[in-house]
């Protein structure tokens, strides 16, 4: 149905995709839909333009939620002009449409049609993460300044190089548990069309209850955990002690039981109450050690990133915050397929910078091979067993992050093994080059909503109109009058300088007239 061409007895699934097909069908040949009845199960419409024949009819079919064309006239007189705003060319039809395979959904809410919801992933950005990023995602809020006010939610990963790499943005009413099942739920219809099976994840979050269980529906196979960046942050604000951020950020990095023992005793000894707070945070959604799944060395979430990143955007109108995500993602693909291109490492820079510092430790260690697979490394200062097989070290480092330690680099090298066959594939320049081989396309002309009086009669395209005035959250302040003061004879001020009323000496205007008459 690519060249938009119909015949009689032709079936569509259901009536939203026939819906769909005929809209397209509009758009595509340059004639305007007039719906003259569209429910669940009829569908009558004809050419807008007066006197043109084109008509086209489409019933259910009987216990099936399949659509057919019973009848159809397929001439068009009216020279099919269409006027450059098209009715059938909605917001999310044109994000769609620009950029094929992407998601971009808008609700609506109450009889007259006002926006509550939209939620916008780009193609480009769903397969750079199925295909090149680490299995890492943030997701945060921040609160947008224009009239209608409203929260933009985010999801963001990570590419090879540690780069912030946007999925999915959504606009909501307000941040609430509903909000946020709703947006967890869209990310996952939109991976799920591109993969035939969602790879277990690692979501950050800040922890709201919201989000966890948002995250526990949707993503059952995948792990949370708290951003340590605000964790510590909240610790901070809460009591007021910079070593104990300090001990929890080590704790948090510590690579065995042990350690982390020990810093958290540290922190009840600094402080009780703070040791107390932090029971209601599980070590095993922050703390390395305990931690299910890895996170290949981030603890905190790059939402705080993304939130700068849009800052300057945050007091435009919807549509052109979407605009302005578009070009930036757009420019920001451009430039870093472009940069990539003149890589001649193995690993993106950064992890390649760190294979290059283990391979400089791992010159001084003492290799002793135990079997085919595991090895005593001694170091000056420890010893340490490989098992190359397992891809593990008592140090820990290389399970935590994906890329072999210098322990592990040792052991590789006195076997003649090739140190990169062992790193974390998402580490590799070729998966940074395929986390942005996709574009993302311009999108012509300016996004608006449509005007109500512009909106054509097919409920897939009304329009949208905006959300009413919200108040800003909270009660207003108000000022508290005491009956006993409005009982209370106000007091009468007596300047001691010009014996007049109203004001004090201190404010007594009298000497600076004189002396200006004076003059």
């Amino acid at each position: 149905m690519e060249d938009h061409t119909y015949v009689v007895g032709q079936e569509f699934p259901d009536v939203k995709a026939f819906r769909n097909a005929i809209k397209e069908a509009a758009i595509a040949q340059h004639f305007e839909l007039r719906i003259i009845k569209s429910d669940l199960v009829r569908y009558f419409a004809k050419c807008a333009s007066e006197g043109c024949p084109w008509r086209i009819r489409a019933v259910k079919v009987p216990n099936a939620p399949t659509f057919t064309i019973r009848s159809l006239e397929e001439t068009h007189t009216c020279g099919r002009n269409a006027h450059n705003g098209h009715h059938q060319a909605s917001v999310d039809w044109i994000i769609k449409k620009s950029n094929p395979g992407s998601i971009a959904e808008v609700f609506t809410t109450g009889a007259d049609n006002r926006f509550q919801r939209l939620f916008v992933s780009f193609y480009a950005s769903i397969y750079g993460f199925l295909n090149g990023c680490l299995l890492i995602v943030g997701v945060g809020g921040i609160q947008l300044k224009s009239k209608y006010l409203g929260t933009l939610l985010s999801s963001t990963s990570v590419d090879a190089d540690g780069g912030l790499f946007p999925l999915a943005f959504g606009v909501v009413d307000a941040e609430n548990e509903e909000s946020w099942t709703w947006f967890m739920s869209e990310l996952h219809k939109a991976l799920e069309m591109n993969t035939e099976n969602i790879p277990p994840i690692i979501v950050f979050s800040d922890g709201q209850k919201g989000i966890m269980d948002a995250v526990r529906r949707k993503f059952p196979n995948s792990s949370h955990a708290y951003c340590m960046r605000h964790l510590s942050e909240s610790i901070g604000k809460e009591f007021k002690n910079s070593r104990l951020v300090h001990l929890l950020w080590k704790a948090a990095y510590a690579t065995t039981t042990v350690a982390f023992k020990e810093k958290m005793a540290e922190i009840e000894e600094v402080s009780p109450e703070a040791a107390k707070w932090l029971q209601q945070f599980h070590p095993s959604n922050w703390a390395l050690v305990y931690f299910d799944g890895t996170r290949y060395g981030h603890l905190s979430s790059n939402v705080e990133e993304f939130n700068k990143w849009i800052l300057e955007a945050r007091e435009l109108p919807i549509i052109q915050v979407i605009d302005w995500i578009h070009r930036e993602l757009q420019t920001e693909f451009k430039e870093r397929r472009s940069r990539s291109s003149s890589w001649l490492s193995v690993l993106a820079p950064s992890a390649e910078k760190r294979m290059m510092e283990a391979i400089n430790r791992a010159s001084s260690y003492q290799v002793l091979r135990s079997d085919e697979v595991k090895f005593e490394v001694l170091s000056a200062e420890r010893s340490d067993i490989v098992n190359i097989g397992s891809r593990s070290c008592s140090c820990r480092d290389w399970q935590l992050h994906g890329i072999p330690c210098s322990h592990a680099v040792a052991a590789l090298i006195s076997c003649r093994k090739d140190v990169y066959a062992f790193t974390e594939k998402c580490f590799t320049v070729n998966c940074y080059r395929e986390t942005y081989a996709e574009e993302i396309h311009p999108i012509p002309g300016k996004l608006e909503w449509r005007k109500t009086d512009e909106a054509a009669m097919d409920e897939d395209v009304q329009a949208v109109r905006p959300p009413k005035f919200r108040r800003p959250p909270g009660r207003p302040e108000k000022k508290r009058i005491c009956v006993e003061d409005l009982n209370h004879e106000k007091h009468t001020v007596h300047c001691s300088r010009c014996n007049q009323t109203g004001h004090y000496k201190t404010t007594c205007k009298a000497e600076i007239i004189g002396t200006i008459e004076q003059f």
